[in-house]
């Protein structure tokens, strides 16, 4: 099992505290984008609910959250799911999902802090600055969350595809008897 050992409960341990790493970072995350506004005199009020890349990456979080949580009860739960392809593929669509909602907040804070001169906007972090610096720092949340994820679906791939053989390889001895008899 190379780097692993042969101690596949290891895995599993680490598989379920990566699980329960990502709920408190989605909480967080959730609970930092929800209560985020700024009043200002000049251009008004500014809020979590007038950005609706703010509320699809806030429904991922609560999601993979979620997620998160049910998949860590079901490791150590054998009459739950049990298949190593429902956590393979599941946890491939959670970490894309990631990706989506990481770029959707990623070019909310560009826009913020760099505008769009071809539409005419402006930036906004000079006059939002409270509200753009917790977004960075959901930002570092969502990311960190997301790498979590990215190492789930590598080890929901290790422990799927290691029950398989790995194809073998025609040694030159069998290549030659193929091409002897053709």
């Amino acid at each position: 099992m190379g780097f692993l050992g042969h101690d596949a409960s290891n895995l599993k341990v680490l598989d379920c505290l990566l699980r329960l790493f990502v709920i408190p970072l989605s909480v967080a995350s959730i609970w930092l984008s929800v209560s985020n506004q700024q009043d200002n005199s000049s251009y008004g009020r500014i809020e979590f609910s007038n950005i609706s890349g703010l509320k699809y990456m806030v429904g991922i979080s609560a999601a993979s959250g979620g997620y998160a949580l049910l998949t860590a009860i079901s490791l150590w739960v054998r009459s739950l799911v049990t298949k190593a392809w429902f956590f393979f593929l599941s946890d491939q669509i959670v970490a894309y999902l990631m990706v989506t909602s990481l770029a959707a907040l990623t070019e909310i804070l560009y826009l913020a802090y760099n505008g769009d001169q071809k539409v005419t906007w402006s930036e906004a972090c000079s006059s939002y600055g409270k509200f753009c610096s917790r977004l960075k720092l959901v930002l570092v949340l969502h990311s960190i969350t997301f790498c979590c994820f990215l190492v789930l679906a590598v080890i929901s791939a290790y422990r799927l595809f290691s029950r398989f053989q790995p194809p073998l390889v025609p040694s030159k001895e069998n290549e030659e008897e193929n091409e002897t008899r053709k």
